[in-house]
């Protein structure tokens, strides 16, 4: 027998392994290299969105529309003040996005309720100011006092639509020079009405952007609300930024706000008081001073005399006599420092 012939008990052992073991033996693995980690997954972070209330406008864009009221609402006093001849303080206290149902269904009835056309932009706004501010306003511009004992409460007449109109474009004037860096607006009253419901200008389910204000007079408080549908706005979205309203609150004085507080001051009264000289004396010389006394002073007769209006040094001039009546002639301005 050669030596490759296996034997019986070989037979039998390799016939017990394969019993055992139930598939003969693998072969050796060979040794993998680790695979490099992966890197975790980026945290993600869900946020609920409300598809009934969509959030249309960044927050960047109602930043901007914040501060861009805020400095119209100081402006918009200033004026109200003029026209109304008694203080008059407009504090903004929101500006919020909502839909046009759940606007128009916060407001009063009866409401001045007006609907605005802001051209060139597409679509309205509105303006809506509470009739028991209205009415105290009527007041005062009848020559009354703005009382806050009205309890009105029904639409405006002819009559009082034609004495809130001046309220009404008080308002959009200082409305288009507050928009004027962003887009120079032509904003027109297109109709009034009293009940809101009954005016549909978006659908309702369309996002508006609603600034509030608080208007006081004297011991008068009431609302003013102004209502910007998105849609309106859309495309001039990318102008509300940081930078587009804040030339607004820098900008200078223009010639037509100089014109109109030039013509407001002209009737009004101011001291008007001349400095001769200025100097020191005993308390007794004083009480025993008589008429034709002279007092020496160490300013020089050619010297200019200081001119002070209402308590502020304004001009240098030199004294004379003018029609027979003693005068002054002013020779400089001193700037303001």
């Amino acid at each position: 027998m050669s030596d490759d012939v296996l034997s019986r008990n070989d037979v039998e052992d390799l016939l017990k392994a394969l019993d055992s073991s139930g598939a003969a033996p693998p072969p050796p693995a060979e040794k993998k290299k680790p695979e490099p980690k992966k890197p975790a997954a980026p945290k993600v972070r869900i946020l609920a969105y409300d598809f009934k209330r969509p959030e249309r406008v960044g927050k960047e864009q109602m930043r901007a529309l914040q501060s861009l009221h805020d400095g119209f609402s100081r402006n918009l006093g200033a004026s109200l003040s003029a026209i109304l001849r008694t203080m008059v303080e407009v504090r903004l206290i929101s500006v919020d996005q909502l839909t046009y149902s759940e606007f128009v269904y916060s407001l009063t009835i009866p409401t001045c309720f007006n609907l605005l056309k802001p051209m060139p932009l597409e679509g309205n706004w509105v303006l809506d100011i509470s009739p028991g501010l209205l009415f105290p306003i009527i007041d005062r511009l009848l020559g009354g006092g703005a009382s806050n004992d009205s309890t009105l409460k029904r639409p405006l007449s002819d009559i009082e639509l034609r004495l809130a109109s001046r309220i009404t474009n008080v308002f959009l004037r200082e409305l288009q020079s507050a928009w004027v860096n962003i887009v120079e607006l032509k904003i027109e009253v297109e109709r009034v009405e009293s009940n809101p419901q009954l005016v549909q200008i978006v659908p309702p389910n369309e996002v508006v952007v609603m600034v509030s204000f608080e208007l006081s007079i004297g011991q008068v408080r009431g609302m003013i609300n102004f209502c910007i549908p998105y849609n309106t706005i859309e495309r001039v979205n990318s102008k509300l930024t940081s930078n587009s309203w804040i030339g607004y609150a820098s900008s200078r004085t223009s010639d037509n706000s100089i014109q109109q507080l030039t013509e407001r001051l002209d009737g009004s009264n101011a001291e008007v008081i001349v400095t001769l000289a200025r100097s020191t004396i005993k308390t007794a010389d004083l009480f025993d001073l008589e008429i034709g006394d002279i007092i020496t002073t160490e300013k020089d007769t050619h010297a200019p005399l200081e001119v002070e209006i209402s308590n502020q040094v304004k001009f240098l001039a030199t004294a004379g006599a003018y029609k027979g009546r003693k005068a002054i002639q002013i020779q400089s301005v001193i700037e303001k420092k």
